[in-house]
């Protein structure tokens, strides 16, 4: 069997579900299935997910980037500082925002490594991606510290 691509997921053929699920679903799957129910919170399944996620976006520039991480409603990113070795983007309306808050929780690493591949392939470099303020946390907002190495 052949892998799938991002291209394969835009085929949608559900004439009366449509191409919709909600977000309470993604949210049991993210937050009940994998950050409760796997070791160390899901966090090296969903950090690996994310990166080849992110390495199958139709993405060529940070644009592109950040276009489609709204596009796909995974977020309103924007960049609140950068410098020529590290960026900081800001994740508004991201999936998580809503639920109680959990001081000391960080739960978007699936969509930091999602920036992470998708980052990393339109540079043609290695960056490292931490989350560093989460709704969840009690935060305003998500947001990612991007390192270039």
């Amino acid at each position: 069997m052949e892998n799938f691509t991002f291209e394969d997921m835009k085929k949608i053929k559900r004439e009366v579900l449509g191409d919709h699920v909600p977000l309470e679903l993604f949210r049991a799957i993210r937050l009940i299935g994998m950050y409760q129910g796997l070791p160390m919170q899901g966090k090296s399944t969903t950090i690996t997910v994310g990166r080849k996620i992110g390495e199958s976006l139709p993405v060529e520039s940070m644009e592109d980037v950040l276009d489609l991480f709204t596009q796909l409603k995974i977020g309103i990113p924007h960049i609140i500082y950068e410098d020529e070795n590290e960026l900081h983007i800001a994740v508004d309306d991201c999936f998580c925002e809503g639920l109680p808050s959990q001081g000391g929780k960080m739960v978007c690493d699936l969509e930091g490594a999602i920036l992470e591949g998708a980052l990393t392939k339109v540079w043609n470099r290695k960056i490292s991606i931490r989350e560093t303020k989460c709704n969840v946390n009690g935060d305003d907002y998500c947001e990612y510290k991007v390192s270039k190495l």
